[in-house]
């Protein structure tokens, strides 16, 4: 039988952070109760009862002198209120994912409806719903949802957001927006599942599809175990286990391959007791992991404390100055100083215990731009500090606020890349292939081809630029991070097109902007997407290219003629019906109308000239003079203009046909005429 060990098993970020949180409080002799479990793992919160640590279901179950440390999951926001107002010392553990949808459902007005997407009985859920200021719905799958949509409780103009518990079923995620967005179409849709949650359900699906069977390693009580179960048992057998002694009741012997994921609440020790357990009766070789978990884990473990380059500029790492404070020299050491002056170049503050006054160079103070120290500061403002050098001689501490600034937002660039987070930060510099990024004290590198300039254009447009990225690799042992300006760009396009496909119809009209013209058509952006207006829809008369109609830039206002969904195009028009040479023809001039004409053409059998810009019309060579003519040529000839009347119109065949002898005198009545002048004449004789 072959093992194989998925990549993600184990502890997620926000975990990991939780139950190191605790034991470092306990370590450091705190009294610690945690309100409720601090992660759904029975194992864990058995050690840490074993160490002191207790379990409270209330604010008021807490005793004197201990500290309450709020779950991962979070707690309802009156709980967190009850807390504060008793004066009980607390730390909040809450994943930061999970404090981030706190605040995105707090943000909105109180007539927005919010719909979350999970157990409306897991605490996570009922914490979001106690920081929602107006109605809130709960649906665990596509059938519930459909069932608030049909209850008709939300109305067409009512403010919707939609957010996932961290933990939701990704494939029925995708169900569930999709079905939102055909009935919601103004739905503001937040995509919350975490990351490792969602990385952990999919590398389960795929390995689950590899394997005979499957082992699942968590606590019956984890919601995303539970999901890791789900999606497993979808492929395969599937086996859900908390600790390596139930591998008893388990026959192996049908099974050749057999995967093993953990829930984010599994700890590595567990898994490792798991892996040694199936592995026992195995050689060595026939077990194929595709990464340890165990290495995993010890890498994690060892970031905080692993040599790194905090400042990114060659100066002492930040975990040797770390290592040193607890010796007794005083370089490197990180101390609290309080700031009691402010000068154009320095900041001076007291640091408790010291004699020496310390002093913070304008360089030392932020990675991030500034105009002046106050910009950074203000007196009274307690900032934890680095000594960078002592000097007794001058009776100084040199201290630097840049480097612990840039360590403690190191955490928050790793739960960015764990969150799949957009970060907002400044160009600080442009350096050889790429530009530095400063978000949150720390340096982020992005490369050339990353941010989203072209190539032909120099990077110093970016220099002191505002820009949103992600971050899209790490290097933990040397806190070195690299970020992607593009990635964000292409992402907001592409959420710009689904939510402009989602609105368009045939027939609409538009207000868009030309963006380029080719030798066939003209291209709009008509808000996130574009599309093509030919060149025979932009006018009514025949033109040679497109520019003789728009150029780029211009604001125009289009019809759409046609949506291809599948192939994504646009088919726009833009010739308008009271345009319509022939709608023209139809209001102006009658049948019967005179009008001044310009010969375009001849033909044996007649002559064509223009009636309106758009339309010409025919006269029949019988038409054009009383005379017997042989050829039209013998009267006309191109570019005469002649006086023609309308005769006839034909609007369903788009012809128009002329006569020029209607306006000239008929033969008879000349000769009548002539006869009746030598009348007049002869009689004038006679008198």
């Amino acid at each position: 039988m072959q093992i194989r060990l998925a990549k993600t098993a184990g502890f997620c970020f926000g975990v990991d952070r939780a139950v190191n949180l605790v034991y470092d409080l306990v370590d450091k002799g705190e009294r610690v109760c945690t309100l409720g479990p601090i992660i759904h793992n029975q194992q864990v919160v058995d050690d840490l009862s074993s160490k002191g640590v207790k379990t409270i279901e209330k604010p008021s179950d807490c005793d004197a002198e201990y500290k309450i440390v709020v779950r991962t999951h979070g707690v309802e926001k009156s709980v967190i209120e009850e807390i504060e107002n008793s004066g009980t010392p607390y730390v909040n553990a809450t994943c930061p994912f999970v404090l981030k949808i706190h605040r995105i459902v707090s943000e909105q007005n109180p007539d927005t409806v919010t719909l979350i997407a999970g157990d409306e009985n897991h605490p996570e859920v009922m914490g979001f719903r106690s920081f929602c200021k107006g109605r809130s719905y709960v649906f665990r799958n596509e059938n519930e949802l459909e069932n608030i949509i049909s209850s008709n409780e939300i109305g067409n103009n009512d403010s919707v957001i939609c957010v996932s518990q961290t933990t939701f079923s990704l494939e029925e995620w995708k169900k569930c927006k999709k079905k939102l967005k055909k009935v919601y179409t103004n739905c503001e849709i937040f995509d919350t599942i975490c990351s490792a949650t969602s990385d952990r359900q999919e590398e389960a699906h795929s390995l689950s599809k590899e394997c005979d069977a499957m082992i699942v390693i968590g606590g019956r009580h984890s919601s995303n175990t539970c999901k890791l179960r789900d999606v497993c048992s979808e492929n395969t057998p599937t086996f859900l286990i908390e600790t390596a002694s139930e591998l008893s009741g388990i026959d192996f012997s049908p099974y050749k391959v057999v995967g093993v994921t953990a829930g984010a609440s599994t700890p590595s020790v567990i898994i490792k007791e798991v892996l040694k357990t199936m592995s026992e009766e195995i050689k060595e070789k026939e077990v194929e992991t595709t990464e340890e978990v165990v290495e995993t884990a010890e890498i994690a473990d060892n970031a905080e404390k692993a040599a790194v380059d905090a400042s990114a500029d060659g100066e002492a790492t930040f975990a040797e100055m770390l290592e040193e404070s607890f010796s007794d020299d005083d370089t490197s050491k990180v101390v609290k100083g309080i700031v009691v002056n402010i000068t154009p170049t320095e900041v001076f503050v007291d640091v408790p215990g010291r004699k020496q006054t310390g002093v913070i160079a304008s360089d030392d103070l932020s990675a991030e731009p500034f105009d002046k120290c106050e910009d950074v500061v203000s007196i009274g403002d307690e900032l934890d500090l680095i000594i960078m050098k002592t000097d007794d001689q001058d009776g100084v501490l040199k201290l630097s606020k840049k480097l612990t600034d840039a360590f403690k937002g190191w955490d928050e660039i790793v739960a960015a890349k764990e969150a799949d987070e957009i970060l907002e930060g400044i160009v600080t510099a442009v350096i050889r292939g790429g530009v530095l990024v400063t978000v949150k004290g720390t340096r982020v590198f992005v490369p050339a081809s990353l941010t989203g300039v072209p190539r032909n254009q120099e990077l110093d447009v970016l220099k002191g630029a505002t820009v949103r990225f992600k971050v899209i690799d790490l290097n933990n042992s040397r806190r070195r991070a690299v970020g992607s300006i593009k990635v964000v760009a292409l992402e907001e396009k592409k959420a710009a097109e689904e939510e402009a496909w989602a609105k368009l119809e045939e027939g609409m009209v538009l207000t868009g902007t030309v963006k380029s013209l080719t030798s066939y058509g003209a291209f709009v952006d008509i808000g996130g997407i574009d599309g093509m207006i030919h060149i025979s829809e932009l006018s009514w008369t025949r033109i040679k290219h497109p520019s003789e109609v728009v150029k780029v830039g211009d604001q125009v206002e289009v019809t759409i003629k046609a949506l291809d969904d599948e192939n994504k195009k646009i088919s726009l028009g833009f010739k308008k019906i009271e345009d319509n040479p022939w709608e023209i023809l139809k209001r102006d001039y009658p049948v019967g109308t005179d009008i001044d004409a310009t010969v375009v053409g001849l033909a044996a059998f007649g002559a064509f000239a223009n009636v309106i810009p758009g339309i010409d019309g025919l006269i029949h060579i019988s038409q054009i003079s009383w005379d017997r003519i042989k050829t039209p040529a013998d009267v006309l000839k191109v570019g005469d203009e002649i006086k023609a009347r309308i005769t006839e119109i034909d609007f369903d065949k788009k012809r128009v046909s002329l006569s020029m002898k209607e306006l000239l005198e008929k033969p008879e009545e000349k000769i009548a005429a002539l006869a009746s002048d030598d009348e007049a004449e002869e009689a004038a004789d006679e008198e």
